[in-house]
């Protein structure tokens, strides 16, 4: 048995299992972002007691610990390179703290390679190879997974497409990390700002209390109700992604294209029907019938899934030598 963690922006998930794609249990918690990352060290601590008691697994069972960190990380120092949503963790030696704390080995990976890995070897992408992951939510991450392993380039990480640059259009040319235009967070700004210049809103966006925060899930039931503010700046969203996923099969040719976060939620009308066309228009004519556009399939447990699979992976090829 292995444990796998989670460290997102937003939550902290603990999960325990043998690496397979199936859970003996699961610990949950959002996270105080003003606590910083102590404060989710402390979270860490507490946690590992009380999953291993509600699952009734033995610590003495558990082998190794799997992590996968929502920031890049080196894989040469075993440290976080930086978080984007929570300061503090600069530098941070993650994959030790962790070993130290709990007197066992460690190994760290990138939330969205482990991810990627997970639906490569369990779900939506099970059975092909390559497989590109891409996670949107809050920002927008991605992965590579060959022959079922993540694929790291140099050892700081990879198939980095939220920070792809885009074109913008407006009175301006500019262009900007893909992350930015097509994000949750961007996607909720930019009908957020539409309206705060008098765009006029048909639906319920326009009675909103702008005091409060704008999720993407109110963005889309507005859209699905033929709201045309969402729908516009749904559109231009994907069409951002859709561009950004043509470079990815120009580049890679990947068979399956494994589209996950909580955007991924909007569903097929929403958001994998017009994507889809978008890049059958675009994409480069001889890589057309390589790929297909998928959602994922693990669900908020993905991340946890991958980290259990890297460390199943990873320390016992280490304890067999």
């Amino acid at each position: 048995m292995y444990l796998g963690i989670e460290i997102g922006g937003t939550k902290l998930q603990l999960g325990v299992g043998a690496g397979d794609g199936k859970l003996a249990g699961l610990w949950r918690e959002t996270v105080d972002v003003k606590a910083g990352p102590e404060g989710i060290r402390r979270q860490i601590i507490q946690a590992v007691p009380e999953l291993l008691a509600k699952s009734g697994i033995d610590r003495a069972q558990i082998k190794g610990i799997g992590i996968g960190f929502g920031g890049p990380v080196d894989d040469h120092t075993h440290t976080i390179i930086k978080s984007h949503q929570i300061e503090g963790w600069d530098n941070f030696p993650l994959e030790r703290w962790v070993s130290d704390l709990l007197g066992m080995p460690a190994v760290l990976g990138n939330d969205a390679d482990v991810a990627g890995l997970a639906e490569a070897l369990f779900g939506a992408g099970k059975g092909f190879s390559p497989i590109f992951y891409i996670t949107i939510g809050s920002g927008i991450g991605g992965g590579l997974i060959i022959n079922g392993e993540i694929y790291r380039g140099c050892g700081r990480g990879a198939a980095e497409i939220g920070h792809l640059r885009v074109r913008k259009l407006g009175n301006v040319i500019t262009d900007g990390p893909l992350e930015e235009n097509a994000s949750g967070w961007a996607i909720s700004n930019k009908v957020k700002e539409a309206l705060s210049h008098g765009v006029r809103s048909s639906l319920k966006l326009s009675k909103m209390d702008w005091n409060s925060a704008l999720t993407t899930k109110q963005v889309a039931d507005a859209a699905s109700e033929g709201d045309a503010v969402a729908l516009v700046v749904l559109r231009r969203a994907q069409s951002h992604l859709a561009d950004a996923i043509c470079h990815v099969i120009a580049l890679l040719c990947p068979r399956r294209i494994v589209i996950g976060g909580g955007v991924s939620l909007m569903g097929e009308k929403l958001l994998f029907e017009p994507l889809r066309k978008m890049v059958v228009d675009r994409v480069f004519k001889p890589f057309a019938d390589c790929y297909e556009i998928v959602p994922a399939a693990l669900g908020e447990e993905v991340v946890v899934h991958g980290a259990l699979a890297l460390a199943r992976d990873r320390l016992s090829t280490q304890q067999a030598r």
